[in-house]
């Protein structure tokens, strides 16, 4: 069974940061592309971040790209989003997304339960 357990977030001051972390099990994960998205109040969930798996290609949403920085860990079987600068317009529960990265792969699409992250004064 594929289990994606997200940890950290949180609420932090404007200009703050903050780091979420996504432990996967269950799968072969150096095969998956993983990712974080976002989804706000009222607002359709959105792609934030997205790694290859090894790690030699990173995605960012332009909203993100300078702050946040994705990485994994193909032994810990982790992947990490460092949120630095935030401001309250990514105040959002945060996903994490695995993917399967071969052709054969592409039915393999898993979630997280999500992760609050609260950016306000």
């Amino acid at each position: 069974q594929v289990q994606l357990v997200e940890s950290g977030g949180g609420f932090v001051q404007p200009g703050g940061s903050l780091r979420l972390s996504c432990a996967a099990s269950g799968l072969t994960f150096r095969l998956f592309r993983m990712s974080w998205y976002r989804q706000a109040p009222g607002k359709e969930r959105e792609l934030v971040a997205s790694i290859s798996p090894s790690a030699d290609n990173m995605f960012y949403a332009d909203s993100v790209k300078g702050r946040f920085t994705i990485s994994r860990d193909n032994f810990a079987n982790t992947i990490d989003l460092q949120m630095n600068s935030l401001a309250p317009e990514d105040t959002a529960v945060y996903y994490c997304n695995a993917k399967g990265a071969l052709p054969i792969m592409t039915s393999m699409d898993y979630w997280g339960q999500g992760r609050q992250v609260t950016v306000s004064s």
